[in-house]
């Protein structure tokens, strides 16, 4: 049996999920932004809750299309709270919708892919925790990033949101070195 970090435990669509996806590097600007939106959504709760219902989250928010998104209305919101198959706040809600608008303004002015690995020199950064103490909830980089994505008005983007996004789109390869996905991540 392969060696695995253990916050998966042992839910088929979580192990899934950190086997083939979570630190994987992800580069593609939109993926980018459905990760960070799913992120924002995921604050309070656990991840494997947004992880149920992210495919009812791509259908509610038009597969996350940003040119979309950031022409919903009140009508649109009152619609979205009411689907019972995503999670239905308000503020993050609205906040998807005015994050929409900053995301297609920094994807115009450099693409959102470089905003964000820019400040990794666009290479993913290697920790070698060997526990899952061994693991912040949040770093300097986490902070500035978030920092610099609420002065350009994104909300849902704090530091340990920042640091869980990281982790999961590859930008940091938090897994455990005893895990098998740990050398498969670092070399790609």
């Amino acid at each position: 049996m392969k060696e695995r970090c253990p916050w998966p435990g042992d839910d088929p669509l979580y192990v899934a999920y950190h086997d083939l996806e979570w630190g994987v590097p992800e580069r593609d600007s939109k993926m980018l932004w459905e990760k960070l939106t799913l992120e924002g959504f995921q604050a309070g709760l656990s991840w494997i809750t947004v992880l149920k219902k992210r495919e009812a989250f791509r259908t509610a928010f038009d597969n996350f299309q940003p040119e979309l998104i950031a022409h919903y209305n009140e009508k649109k919101v009152n619609v979205l709270l009411k689907n019972s198959g995503i999670i239905r706040h308000k503020g993050k809600i609205e906040a998807t919708i005015s994050n929409a608008k900053i995301y297609l303004e920094i994807e115009a002015q450099q693409g959102f892919n470089n905003f964000l690995w820019k400040y990794t020199q666009f290479e993913p950064l290697q920790t070698h925790a060997k526990t899952q103490a061994d693991i912040p909830t949040q770093s300097q980089l986490s902070q500035k990033i978030s920092k610099d994505l609420k002065a350009l008005g994104y909300r849902y983007c704090g530091p340990t949101i920042i640091y869980a996004f990281m982790e999961a789109v590859g930008m940091i390869n938090n897994h455990l070195t005893s895990c098998h996905r740990y050398n498969e991540i670092k070399m790609s």
